[in-house]
């Protein structure tokens, strides 16, 4: 089940790979009446606690599949649907320590049917939301 925010309180992990912690996820829901292409996104930036991440230390995964953030332009074929959360996945040596985190998620997509000059007024965000991680 989806929370109301854009933000998803489930999902918010370390993510260890060869035994070693190499950041963390974060599970975002697309606050629109209907779904978009990924070709329509524009890069996202994560903050946490104050610290931004942005360009290729994101990467979103859709169902089981995962591309960089300069991927998604030219995925004209591939939809998120509304109702399908995205995992943002951070790349942070060390993750986060266990506790209560401020998280911000930034994100925008273009629509064919507005200019490009206001895509900024389809902007996602920023979204915030406490946190907390537990190990």
């Amino acid at each position: 089940m989806l929370d109301k925010e854009c933000i998803q309180q489930r999902g918010f992990r370390n993510v260890e790979v060869g035994g070693k912690v190499t950041g963390f996820q974060l599970r975002v829901r697309l606050k629109n009446y209907r779904g978009v292409w990924l070709s329509q996104l524009r890069p996202a930036t994560v903050t946490v606690n104050g610290e931004t991440f942005a360009g290729d230390r994101i990467t979103w995964t859709f169902g089981d599949v995962t591309y960089r953030q300069a991927e998604l332009a030219a995925k004209g074929d591939v939809h998120w649907d509304l109702l399908e959360p995205a995992t943002l996945t951070v790349a942070k040596e060390g993750g986060l320590a266990s506790g209560s985190h401020e998280v911000e998620v930034n994100f925008s997509f273009s629509s064919s049917y507005i200019p490009p000059a206001a895509d900024t007024l389809l902007g996602s965000g920023p979204h915030k939301r406490k946190l907390i991680l537990v190990e």
